[in-house]
């Protein structure tokens, strides 16, 4: 089995490197939008509403770069992808960027021919449960049914976590993730794991949300981030920058609000740099020198999104906490555009 999954990961990595060498910008100009990969229905995330619109944090990135290439960020189209599917989606070209919730690992960095263009979210794994279950602690769960998806990081971290206290499970997957949840919610499991931003956005989705309540245990590193397949650098730096011109713009203060004020008031030099008034970033990108300002102007920054999308004002009610920026006691980091 070992020397198969090898054979199928060497696989999709020469397909994906097949691929990006036709060139991504070229292709996704040719036929006039970002073809992005997202999830089956993730609140916060990536999820349609009952008109067929796609909104989250997600989705956000997919417009950014939809504005960044074309100036126009509704220039996406949406495919809704099972975590079973989702890395093969891209490696055949199917779509061309994957920003699903995805956690950024090793082996998916170097065996499956795919590059993580950075971190839009920083999340760890955690466990929830049935309130009246009577249980305040993951160290309590020995011999819990545990209910996940399949082809995900979450069933390996929950075996290494379960094996680590000497505790028994019995694991419940299924691929879709609402089929994970109408389980849970059904009772055919103790206890629901996945990413804790996960578990916020599936809770808001149960009969009873106040009937249940996440475990204070933190197993994992999550870092999620957008994907692109190896071997196309241009389109792997559209993508990247695309996400660093929004956290960038938060810690400039620039917002959608107010960036068109600087297309004509004093400019310190690094707003002139972001919005295209000083430099060639965006002809170093293939792109239109305001590259960064059509982002921000259509999309938002980095906070804006946050805010709109999982923030503590939304059913998700998320405090910022290690994805503030780094200035403001979090890990939210960008490079310069300089």
């Amino acid at each position: 089995m070992k020397k198969l999954s090898l054979i199928v990961a060497g696989v999709a990595a020469l397909a994906a490197a097949s691929v990006a060498q036709a060139g991504t910008l070229e292709d996704v100009r040719a036929k006039g939008f970002v073809q992005c990969g997202v999830s089956q229905g993730l609140p916060g995330f990536s999820n349609p509403d009952d008109q067929g619109n796609w909104a989250g944090i997600d989705v956000d990135l997919c417009r950014a770069v939809a504005a960044a290439v074309f100036g126009d960020a509704n220039a996406v189209k949406y495919t809704p992808l099972s975590a079973k599917q989702r890395f093969t989606a891209l490696s055949s070209g199917e779509i061309d960027i994957l920003s699903r919730n995805t956690t950024w690992t090793m082996t998916r960095d170097t065996q499956l021919g795919l590059n993580f263009a950075g971190v839009n979210y920083y999340d760890g794994q955690g466990m929830m449960v049935p309130t009246a279950l009577g249980v305040n602690s993951a160290t309590e769960l020995d011999g819990a049914n545990i209910c996940t998806n399949t082809g995900t990081t979450t069933e390996l971290n929950i075996t290494d976590y379960f094996r680590a206290n000497g505790m028994s499970f019995n694991l419940v997957a299924f691929e879709k993730a609402d089929e994970v949840v109408a389980a849970y919610d059904a009772g055919r499991c103790d206890v629901y794991t996945t990413d804790r931003s996960g578990l916020a956005a599936q809770r808001t989705k149960l009969t009873n949300p106040d009937d249940h309540k996440v475990l204070p245990e933190i197993i994992s590193k999550e870092p999620l981030g957008p994907v692109v397949r190896q071997g196309d650098d241009q389109w792997f730096n559209i993508v990247r920058w695309s996400l660093n011109a929004m956290i960038n713009a938060e810690e400039m203060g620039i917002t959608s609000a107010n960036i068109n004020k600087l297309t004509y008031n004093d400019k310190t030099p690094a707003e002139a740099r972001f919005i295209g008034t000083e430099g060639k970033f965006g002809e170093e990108l293939g792109l239109a020198n305001d590259w960064a300002y059509k982002i921000i102007s259509q999309v938002g920054n980095y906070a804006e999104s946050y805010d709109r999308n999982v923030g503590p004002n939304t059913p998700l009610k998320l405090d910022r906490g290690v994805n503030a920026l780094w200035s403001q006691g979090g890990i939210l980091y960008a490079a310069p555009i300089r």
